[in-house]
C-alpha cells in the first residue's frame, strides 16, 4: 500500500506542477475571469485545490484546528502556487514517514469546517485527496481551453509514466 500512495503523491505534485506552469503564464485578468464551473475562476478554484490539500495535509498531521489556506490570503498567485506546491510535498513526506501499512489503516478524527466531527482511515485520506487534485485539474483544463489556451499539459498518469521511460 505504501508503494502505491508514495506513486500516486508522486503523481500528484507533477501533474500539479504541469497545471502551475501553465496557469503562470496567464494573465490577473485571464485568472480571474468568470467561468462557469464548481468555482467561479481560475485563481478560485486554485485557491480552493491548495486550502483543501492543505487542510487534509493538517489533518493527517493531526493538527487539531487545521486553517483554509486561503482564508486571509493577500499575497500573489505566484506565492499561493508555491504553497500549493509545499502542501503537495507534504502528503509525500508524509507517506514516506509511514513504516508499514498499519499507518494507512489509522483512523483520523477531525472536524469538517461546518464543525461535524468524522473519523476516517489516512488510506481514505489520502485517496479522497489525490481524487480530489485530479477532478479540479481536470476542470482547470476546461477552464483553460474556455480561455482559448492552446498549451495544455498532458496530466494524466500514463503521461508521467511514459515521460519517465
Amino acid at each position: 500500500m505504501k508503494d502505491l500512495f508514495i506513486q500516486m503523491a508522486k503523481y500528484h505534485i507533477w501533474a500539479n506542477g504541469l497545471i502551475i506552469q501553465a496557469l503562470q503564464r496567464l494573465t490577473d485578468e485571464q485568472l480571474d475571469t468568470h467561468i462557469a464551473s464548481s468555482f467561479p475562476s481560475i485563481r478560485k478554484t486554485v485557491y480552493h485545490m491548495w486550502s483543501a490539500e492543505q487542510v487534509w495535509l493538517d489533518r493527517l498531521l493531526l493538527a487539531e484546528y487545521p486553517v483554509w489556506a486561503e482564508s486571509g490570503f493577500t499575497r500573489t498567485f505566484a506565492e499561493a502556487c508555491q504553497n500549493w506546491q509545499k502542501a503537495s510535498a507534504g502528503l509525500l513526506d508524509f507517506v514516506n514517514k509511514q513504516f508499514d501499512d498499519r499507518g494507512f489503516e489509522h483512523v483520523t478524527e477531525y472536524r469538517s469546517r461546518k464543525g461535524d466531527l468524522h473519523k476516517t482511515p489516512v488510506k481514505f485520506i489520502l485517496q479522497h485527496t489525490f481524487n480530489h487534485g485530479t477532478y479540479h485539474r481536470g476542470q482547470l483544463i476546461t477552464m483553460l481551453r474556455q480561455l482559448g489556451v492552446e498549451k495544455i499539459p498532458n496530466t494524466d498518469l500514463i503521461a508521467m509514466l511514459w515521460a519517465k521511460g
